[in-house]
């Protein structure tokens, strides 16, 4: 019987209801509808989140040991982290914070409390923790858990200082209770105040230590439930430590004061110290510090033992770091951190409390890091962390996402990132050590990269399913610091951050790096791999003004760029040097000046990206530079291109020129369909790095720019008419260079709008009138293609295809010099060609396709060392070891037609190149807008990939734009996942949810099959330690540890049952996953069975070896006492 797939049946009603919406179907016998045979099918489509990764917080977090792996929390969710490589995160559904964890050490469990009073029992023997049991307490606050290791009775404190017991494996509350007044009864007449701190004597669990906020201590006898002994200190307490022989416990206070106590004696503590106090010279008590909040106390065989402590510095110390201490004998070492200490767990040789602990290192918790301390090496070095956790040390800003990368970038990143590293790293191994790895890593390389608010710039590794950093730039560099707070950039156009990035630009082939900051700058990187000092930073200034105007036609700007002795060009009035930010005018109006001042002493840059060159934008007659909107940048043209809300501008970066820099209105020419009036000038203040609409913001009306702006740093001793460009020492007259004639003729006739297309109103907010928002247009997009520019071309040729928030796509013909030397020397031409594409909505994206419907790369260069001695033969080698990807319709017939694929926040067309008809056109949403958009590359063929406000994420085949699938995901809630949200190729997708949380999704079928195996497992079942021997002597005089039988104290029949109201039980979630868990259950109870079987043949094994070795003894003392018998036997007495 063939099986019914509904799926199939949907998208077919899909695909019929999208149809019938197209005003563009294709013509019978259009070689669009037949010629190209399109493989992907919605059944190819399934939307599923792959993995979330937490990043540190500011929040309160804990710590704890489990066979060498560590969870930590973040509000309500959980990290736990094993050997580097495997990581999980989840959390709770209750959204409370959790205040603290417990493993069941090597059971595969683990204990969360939350400030909701609850307790969750999570099940880590699934590659998905999930939760077991809940239990909410009604009537107390949970201020302290406790369960010992190898019990299953967890002891939980509460806030009106009573302790209630829990049965962990049915997660019920057990009839005993230590009541507060029963503890102290008249030891102090007040309240002792919360529950603080819980554990047993390590040498006799019958025996439980109970500290109280209050400063009261008391050791409360189990079997008898009456207090032993009560210690009572006027301090308040923060934790407590007990040393393994069970004879003395440690207490951290609030005054910074440690107190040493003898079990037996309650009168007085033993010791007090204050690791960072005063000592007075007239035995006065030392001046009191800050609180300790936590101290821990860990005993070796063969030296002094560890007191381990955070916290209690000196009030005086002012501007101090946070520090945790180590006292190990005489010596005490304070090690400052770089960030606030949230908790620290001491990691010991064995989880018996009752032994020697042996501790070989420290995990401190950071409100930004996790540091692992080495205390067996001196210095106390730290471990070279593996963890992701420092992504947000600046907030992200923007992202990208690239999948299937050359497999040649990561390892250059790495090694070039490796370098970056600090040095004095322990040299042992990452100490913890637990669960294993999964399939996660794919067969094809994936980088993210980050870019921050402070200007740097993070590469990370994501081929696995745990992000590792690989390299980081520092942007800021270029720039010259402020010196104090006087002495700001005079920007005017963020408030803060003005080295944030904005958006970025990235060729994995030729490794080209291009970001753009808020502060309208734009910096080109390459790479290499050997180190160089720059002594001038390359630098460029572009006037990019928005005007209105009759007075001037682009005629007249094009004339006046031709003459040689023009003398209003702003080149001829450049100042001597990198412009000063202080620059202005006689009538003090800022103009010509940049945001950012660049630095002018030599710049030393490391093996890693280096800064070939930086663009800014300058200020013009008062007004400041609007933010840079879109950015592209070609490594085989050699040129770059950014647009912002004023017009475009295109660079070559290989001659440190401008080649076009026009408004957006004037790139129309007088065929420019919007009826646009003037608007007054208004100045604006523009965010820092947050999205807004760029049609919605304030427009100016300033002078038209003669010319652009071009130049690295201008001799001082070159008069008005004959200004001078510096380059590598060698002074050129800027006049002498080619002359860059720009075409801003009359346009060729446009392609005719549809008249559905005719309305151009925008969704996002209906303050605006329709005249306001026409009157300023930006730039939204910008792709370097090699494909026709103008209808009925014959040969596909360089050029650049930009897209404006007014729903138009131009076309700009490129013509480039022949490669080599010839490229350095003569002129690149730009001239518009007179194309225009109509789209309802701002454009969002644009791609081309060729005949077969394949992806058509934008043209690329090999990589190649630019510091080379020998640049020539470096970049031949680079050639030879991979070509250069040029289209493939430059060698193909005359015949050969390609696919535009323009998307917009309203619709997706597809045109034929090159006579520019559409041929197919989807209205992707009506009551929405789209915010992302891609065309991805999948396994079985090319897709267009689509992420709306509303929330829903979209797959359209290429070239026919029939639906594959639409999922209602993740309604816009913050703008942050607008900004970051990212597609790449083979289905992979991610965003940020927060500033310390990316979230990674998958829309391909295939990769959500696999990807249960490609998680990693946190529990692997190991053999327990060996428990410490008891000896002879101890053994016959009962000095040992002394077990407890607590299920006979604290069982239903001995205690009897909780009051009901006290706490509800809460099930855990069940169906599949519940059903893994207890599959996995079984396994692990299994294999702990063959364990236990195991020891016990060994051991079993072992007695047989002593016995025989017993046996043989006694025989050989039988023949030596049989011997000597033989030899006394006739003898006297007297003979002895």
């Amino acid at each position: 019987m063939k099986k019914f797939n509904i799926r199939k049946v949907l998208d077919g009603l899909t695909a019929v209801s999208s149809s019938s919406s197209s005003s563009a179907s294709p013509p019978a016998g259009n070689p669009a509808s037949d010629a190209v045979a399109e493989s992907l099918q919605s059944e190819h489509f399934q939307l599923c989140k792959v993995h979330h990764l937490i990043f540190s917080s500011s929040s309160a977090q804990q710590l704890h040991h489990l066979a060498r792996s560590r969870a930590r929390r973040h509000t309500n969710h959980l990290r736990h982290f094993g050997r580097p490589g495997v990581e999980c995160y989840c959390q709770h559904d209750s959204g409370a914070a959790v205040i603290q964890l417990q493993f069941l050490i090597n059971e595969g469990a683990l204990v969360s409390a939350l400030a909701d009073d609850s307790i969750h029992l999570w099940n880590l023997r699934q590659k998905r923790p999930a939760i077991l049991h809940s239990l909410k307490f009604n009537r107390e606050r949970i201020t302290f858990c406790h369960l010992p290791f190898q019990s299953k009775w967890l002891y939980v404190g509460t806030e009106r200082g009573n302790i209630h017991i829990v049965n962990v494996e049915s997660f019920t509350l057990s009839g005993y209770v230590i009541m507060w007044n029963k503890a102290i009864e008249l030891s102090s007449k007040a309240h002792p105040g919360p529950v603080v701190h819980i554990s047993d004597n390590p040498m006799d669990e019958g025996k439980l230590i109970i500290g109280f906020e209050s400063g009261i201590v008391v050791l409360w006898d189990l079997k008898s439930k009456k207090a032993d002994y009560r210690y009572t200190y006027d301090e308040a307490i923060h934790s407590v430590a007990w040393h393994h022989e069970g004879k003395q416990f440690i207490c951290s206070h609030s005054d910074g004061t440690l107190t040493i106590w003898n079990v037996k004696c309650p009168g007085k503590p033993a010791q007090t110290i204050t690791p960072h106090g005063k000592q007075p010279k007239d035995g006065k008590k030392p001046e009191p510090c800050k609180p300790i909040l936590k101290v821990e106390y860990k005993t070796t065989r063969t030296g002094d033992p560890f007191v381990i402590l955070s916290g209690g510095l000196s009030y005086d110390t002012v501007g101090r770091r946070p520090c945790l201490t180590v006292m190990h004998g005489k010596s005490t070492a304070v090690l400052e951190m770089d960030y606030p200490i949230v908790d620290f767990l001491t990691l010991c040789e064995t989880p018996y409390p009752n032994d020697f602990q042996e501790p070989y290192a420290v995990v401190v918790l950071l409100e930004k890091d996790l540091v692992v301390i080495d205390l067996a090496q001196n210095g106390y070095p730290i471990f070279e962390n593996p963890y992701p956790l420092t992504i947000h040390e600046s907030p992200v800003t923007c992202c990208e996402y690239t999948a299937d990368c050359p497999v040649d970038v990561i390892p250059a990143l790495y090694s070039v990132g490796s370098r970056q590293k600090r040095q004095g790293y322990s040299k042992k191994e990452w100490p913890i050590s637990g669960g294993n790895w999964g399939l996660g890593t794919q067969s094809y390389p994936e980088i993210i990269i980050t870019g921050h608010a402070d200007g740097s710039v993070k590469f990370w590794d994501a081929s696995a399913i745990m992000l590792q950093v690989l390299y980081k730039l520092k942007t800021a560099k270029v720039f010259e610091k402020s010196r104090n707070k006087e002495d700001k950039p005079c920007t005017d156009i963020v408030d803060e951050d003005p080295f944030a990035i904005q958006i970025m630009s990235w060729c994995a082939e030729s490794r080209m790096l291009c970001v753009a900051g808020v502060s309208a700058h734009v910096i080109v990187y390459r790479f290499s791999k050997q180190e160089v000092t720059t002594e001038v930073v390359q630098l460029l200034e572009v006037r990019l003004q928005y005007e209105l105007s009759d007075t001037d036609s682009p005629e007249m700007v094009a004339e006046q760029q031709s003459l040689p002795g023009s003398t209003s060009s702003p080149q001829t009035s450049a100042p001597p040097s990198h412009p000063s930010t202080s620059s202005s005018s006689s009538d003090g109006i800022r103009d010509n000046v940049p945001c950012l001042k660049v630095r002018s002493a030599p710049l030393k840059q490391s093996p890693g990206y280096q800064v070939e060159l930086v663009v800014q934008l300058v200020w013009v007659s008062g007004e400041p530079p609007q933010q840079v909107t879109s950015l592209a940048v070609n490594s085989s043209y050699g040129l770059l291109a950014f647009g912002n809300s004023n017009g475009l501008a295109i660079v070559d970066y290989l001659q440190k020129t401008v080649l076009l820099n026009l408004g957006t209105v004037e790139l129309y020419g007088s065929n420019d369909p919007y009826q646009r009036q003037p608007r007054s000038p208004r100045k604006s203040r523009q965010p820092s790095g947050g999205l807004c609409d760029i049609s919605e913001g304030s427009t100016t009306s300033e002078d038209r720019c003669k010319s652009p702006t071009s130049g690295k740093r201008w001799s001082a001793s070159a008069g008005r008419g004959s200004a001078r460009f510096v380059r590598d020492g060698c002074c050129t007259s800027l006049l002498s260079r080619p002359t860059v004639l720009l075409s801003v003729c009359p346009l060729r006739a446009a392609v005719p709008p549809d008249a559905r297309d005719s309305s151009f109103s925008r969704s996002r907010s209906s303050s605006v009138t329709s005249i306001d928002k026409e009157a300023r247009e930006a730039i939204t997009a910008l792709h370097f293609a090699d494909t026709f520019a103008r209808r009925g071309e014959s040969c596909a040729a360089p050029t650049l295809w930009v897209g404006t928030s007014l729903g138009t796509v131009l076309a700009v013909a490129l013509s480039l010099p022949p490669p080599g030397e010839q490229r350095l020397l003569q002129p690149v031409i730009v001239s518009p060609s007179g194309t225009q594409i109509r789209l309802k909505g701002s454009i969002l994206r644009m791609a081309f396709l060729d005949s077969a419907g394949a992806i058509l790369p934008p043209a690329h260069e090999a990589w190649y060392e630019p510091n080379a001695h020998d640049e020539r033969e470096e970049r031949e080698k680079a050639r030879k070891r991979r070509p250069v990807s040029v289209s493939p319709s430059a060698s193909q017939d005359l015949g050969e037609i390609h696919y535009a694929v323009v998307c917009s926040e309203k619709q997706a067309k597809v045109l034929a190149l090159p006579t520019q008809s559409c041929v197919f056109k989807h209205n992707i949403t009506e009551t929405s807008f789209v915010l992302r958009s891609d065309v991805v590359q999948m396994s079985n063929g090319v897709c267009l990939t689509c992420f709306c406000a509303n929330g829903h994420i979209m797959a359209l085949s290429l070239p026919s734009l029939r639906p594959l699938l639409d999922v209602n995901y993740l309604p816009l809630t913050d703008m942050r996942i607008a900004r970051t949200f990212c597609f790449s190729n083979h289905g992979q997708a991610m965003y940020l949810t927060s500033p310390t949380e990316i979230q990674r999704i998958t829309y391909s079928q295939e990769m959500c099959e696999n990807l249960q195996e490609m998680l990693g497992e946190l529990f692997t079942p190991v053999e327990t330690p060996e428990a410490p021997n008891r000896g002879f002597f101890k053994g016959l005089f009962g000095g040992g540890a002394q077990s407890l039988d607590r299920e006979e104290l604290f069982g239903e029949f001995a205690a009897g049952k909780a009051s009901r109201s006290l706490a509800q039980h809460i099930p855990g979630p069940g169906g599949i996953e519940g059903m893994k868990g207890a599959a996995s259950g079984v396994v692990g109870e299994l294999a702990r069975a063959r364990i236990a079987l195991d020891e016990r043949g060994q051991k079993l094994g072992e007695l047989e070896e002593r016995t025989a070795a017993m046996m043989a003894s006694a025989d050989s003392f039988s023949k030596h006492a049989h011997d000597m018998m033989l030899k006394c036997k006739d003898k006297k007495w007297y003979q002895f």
